[in-house]
Parts: C-alpha cells; structure tokens; sequence
C-alpha cells in the first residue's frame, strides 16, 4: 500500500504581488496531484496550512477542490488536517471543512482515530504553545487507543519539533505519542525524515511545496513524500516537484560586472525565469552603476533583488518589495529585543503573519485574545 503525504501548500500565497508566483504554488500542487495518480497511490494526506490564508481567493479554493476531484475520480481517497494559515482567530468555520462536508475529503483534525482499510489514521490540527498542556492528556488517550492495532498507524500533526527546528518547536518528539508507526508532519518547511528510538515509526516533513516569502530566496528543492507501508516497516521516499527556480549570489562590487555576466550565461536556458538575490559588499558604492547592471537580469530573470553590506548603507533593492529575512532570525532578534520567547513567538508566529496578508480585523482578534490571557494570567 502506497500513500502520498504533501504539506505546506500554501494556495493563494502571492509573493512579491507576482501573479506568476502565484500560478507557481497551483503548478507544483498540481504536480503533486499528477504524480499521485500517475503512482497509483491509494490515499493522500494533507498535514496542514492548505491555504495561506484562512479566507483564500475563489481561486485557490477552486484549485484545492479541482485537486480532490482528481484525486477522486481515479478513486484515491484524501484525508486533511488544519495548520495556524488554515484557521481563522476570528470564530468563523475554516474553508477546508467544505470539503469535508462535500465528501471530497476527510477532515481528521480533532484526534479521533479512524480506521482505513486495515489502518488506523488519526490527526491533531495545529496546537499553539500556550495549549500543549492540554494536549499530554490526549495523546496519552491516543496511544492507548491505537497501541493493540496491528495494522499500521498514522499520526498527521502540524507542529514543530524542537530537535528538527529549536526556534520553531513547539514539542519535543518525547512529547509524541509513542505507538505510531509513521508521523506525517507539516508546518516545517525543509524536508526532513528522523527514526528516534523511543518512537515506533519515522517523524517526516515533506516541507514546503513551493519557497513562500518567509523562507528567504535559495538554491533547493521541493516535494512530498510517497509512503510506501506494504510490509512492517514505513518506507517514505522524497518526490522532488519542478519548481522556478531561486539563486542568491553574493560579490565584491568591483567584480559585480562580471558576475552579471556568470549569472546571465547561467540562467538563460531556464524554462521558467528564476528568482534572483544579489549581495553586494564593498565601499564607496555608487546605486546608480548597480541598478545599471543589474537592470541586464531584467529580462532573463522574474525578479532580482539586490542587497549592499557595508556600515553607511542598509539593505536596497531594484525594487520596493524585498523578500523577508527568515523566521527563524526574526525569531531570534526578536527574543533578544523582548527579553521573552513567549512575546517573540506571540509577535512573529502569530501576529506577523497575519498582518502582512492584511487581515486586520483578524489582527485586532489575535491582539484582544491574547491581552485577555495576559489579564488572566495577572489574576
């Protein structure tokens, strides 16, 4: 038996207001759906953050639900959990569960196990830090429920793991449930697969689909896992998508001409124009000779952002919409600058987020619960 488990799709993101990127995330979701049928897999699981905003565009709500019919119509059943972008702070139903409701779906989200020809498969949408408490107690539940199950067993978490990313754990794999036998993950974005010993399966991160605004601009790969669980063991195996492709360069001024030169020849052929970060150190810069020779990417490239490093000048760009720095520097400036992780983790995973999808309202939500905690907290 063989099954596909994708994550991170992030449909709807538009990074750098670029329709193409846009297009790109439906591409290689599409993709994914494509070699899943092509491989004749039997189900799919989708660990979370389906959309990169809980009120996506019709668009995007389309694109997922084209995908499940697919997926349907050539009888391959689905099952779907909620990451922190899935799901409102305002108290409104999330729009994944329409496909649960239409029967394109399952949603699994709620930690109660449920057994598929042979397997027991159970979920757990996304637990922000502040309730993992509450959470000991129901994977205690859980693992019980499913220790006598002879078949495999499948746990679907969106949720960092402090021995994967420390900065971004929000559990220890020794807070895991310890009888499953595959841990399907989402919320990391690097692909990543590890066997502890006190835990009976693989805990996998497929990443990612498509390199959103937070990661930075690189060199990498993307995919999601074909699972193949035909005997005992759980035999997970990376499919790598077709993605546009991203480089960042870094050069002395006085050889960035010749640079311009390498990096012409060397994106030239590509099908897609790439994504191009060039960063420039040196003194006595001049802006006006950069942007004329990076203006010669123009046309091999979809956007090219070049950044200085010297004391006098801060980061610049050929245009005004930069990529982010990383979540995880964000994080951690931002910890040092607040003197608290917990305010950190507050502003940077949960407030930033939605501030620069422009969901203001759902910001004031997010604002207002939280000092309502903090009052809580005080008495």
């Amino acid at each position: 038996m063989l099954f596909s488990h994708i994550s991170d799709t992030h449909l709807g993101l538009v990074q750098y207001g670029s329709e193409e990127r846009a297009q790109d995330v439906y591409d290689t979701f599409n993709q994914a759906i494509d070699i899943s049928i092509k491989d004749h897999v039997n189900f799919v699981l989708f660990a979370g953050d389906i959309f990169h905003i809980p009120n996506p565009s019709g668009t995007a709500i389309v694109q997922m639900a084209n995908g499940l019919k697919r997926l349907k119509q050539n009888n391959i059943d689905s099952f779907f959990i909620l990451g922190e972008h899935d799901i409102s702070r305002i108290r409104t139903t999330p729009i994944p569960y329409v496909y649960h409701n239409l029967e394109f779906s399952k949603y699994i989200g709620q930690g109660n196990p449920i057994e598929y020809n042979g397997i027991l498969l159970a979920g757990f949408d996304k637990i922000r830090k502040a309730e993992i408490p509450q959470y000991e107690e129901k994977f205690t539940e859980i693992d019980k429920t499913v220790q006598n199950h002879t078949g495999h067993k499948i746990l679907m978490l969106h949720q960092g793991i402090t021995e994967f990313n420390k900065f971004a754990g929000e559990l220890q794999s020794t807070d895991l449930p310890k009888n499953f036998t595959y841990y399907a993950m989402g919320h990391l974005h690097d692909k990543d697969v590890r066997q502890f010993s006190h835990l009976n399966g693989p805990v996998a991160y497929p990443g990612s689909i498509e390199l959103t605004t937070s990661e930075g601009i690189k060199e990498t790969k993307k995919g999601f896992f074909e699972v193949d669980i035909s005997t005992e063991e759980t035999n997970p195996n990376w499919i790598e998508l077709e993605t546009r492709p991203q480089f960042s360069f870094k050069t002395e001024y006085q050889e960035l001409s010749k640079m311009i030169d390498g990096i012409s020849e060397k994106i030239a052929e590509f099908r897609k124009k790439p994504i191009i970060e060039i960063k420039i150190q040196g003194e006595n810069i001049e802006t006006d000779y950069i942007q004329a020779q990076i203006s010669r990417l123009n046309s091999l490239a979809l956007r090219c952002f070049w950044k200085i490093s010297t004391k006098q000048i801060s980061d610049s760009s050929v245009f005004l919409d930069r990529p982010n720095v990383i979540d995880d520097e964000m994080f951690r400036l931002s910890a040092d600058i607040l003197g608290s992780e917990e305010s950190a983790r507050f502003a940077i995973k949960e407030l930033l987020p939605v501030l620069t999808s422009g969901e203001i309202k759902e910001a004031s939500q997010i604002i207002t619960d939280n000092f309502e905690k903090f009052k809580e907290k005080k008495h």
